[in-house]
């Protein structure tokens, strides 16, 4: 029985370990948290966003910056979320906290038809809702959960039913330019997260909204990318590499790349492709 615990231990301190170098590496990589910052980390209650206050928490104490964390929940008053849950959570370990009081559930539900997605209208109210407390309370970054998994998923939703070849980036700067979101989970894997947040016992809330909706797009491709992995292992890790490794000259994105004047000297430049469109046998 002492070699099982032993064992798991083990288990832990590498799982553990590999979490907090991931978020290290992701902080460091893309600047996300700099001397003086004051980082409103997103708690939604699922295992992601515990797992992220949980590592932000441990790195905090050794860091090579100073910065604040405060948690930020947002009730949004589904049934039977347990209020009690977060406060007692947060208050234990001693962490700064909001609970932001808000009843987008109905707003949800009265717009959206049955048995379409609920995740868009969600999303953007709860931003909305986030986005001015941060402005209201002077954060300087805005911290969520979103971890590797999720980027990819984002990359094939966008290219199958957007037309875009588009993710999740792991720093942003709002369309308005007021905010700055960071993703400090975006070198970590979903797996990892899950198998941490069971070993921590985080008391986590499940979504009754979109978490109900059985068919929602991003479960298909969850499914789609479960099984390549499964059937071709490694094959995540390659897609989230090229993720990291764009080459814009072979693709086919004018506006990213100026295909238009490759190759022409430069005193023959000139509007000489106009009109190639209007060309008719």
């Amino acid at each position: 029985m002492e070699a099982v615990s032993r064992k798991e231990e083990y288990d832990f301190n590498k799982l553990q370990k590999r979490l907090r170098r991931n978020v290290g590496t992701a902080i460091e990589d893309f600047n996300m948290i700099e001397e003086g910052d004051r980082v409103m980390v997103c708690l939604s209650g699922g295992a992601d966003s515990y797992s992220m206050l949980d590592v932000l928490l441990s790195l905090q104490r050794n860091a090579p910056v100073s910065f604040e964390l405060v948690a930020v929940n947002l009730d949004q008053k589904q049934p039977d979320f347990p209020e009690h849950v977060l406060p007692e959570y947060l208050g234990k370990l001693g962490v700064p906290y909001h609970i932001l009081e808000r009843d987008t559930y109905s707003v949800v539900k009265r717009v959206v038809e049955e048995g379409k997605t609920m995740c868009g209208l969600c999303s953007r109210l709860r931003r909305g809702i986030l986005y001015r407390f941060a402005k209201e309370q002077g954060y300087t970054k805005i911290a969520l959960g979103h971890h590797r998994d999720d980027i990819i998923e984002t990359l094939f939703l966008n290219m199958f039913y957007g037309g875009k070849l588009k993710a999740m980036p792991p720093k942003l700067l709002s369309d308005d330019g007021a905010h700055v979101v960071i993703r400090p989970m975006a070198y970590c894997k979903e797996s990892d997260i899950k198998q941490y947040a069971v070993s921590k016992g985080f008391p986590i809330i499940p979504c009754n909204l979109c978490g109900s909706q059985e068919h929602l797009q991003r479960k298909a491709m969850k499914q789609l990318l479960n099984d390549w992995n499964q059937k071709y292992p490694g094959r995540v890790e390659t897609i989230f590499a090229a993720v990291q490794n764009i080459v814009p000259s072979h693709l086919a994105d004018f506006n990213a790349y100026d295909f238009k004047h490759l190759g022409q000297k430069r005193e023959t430049r000139s509007d000489q492709t106009a009109g190639w469109s209007e060309v008719q046998d």
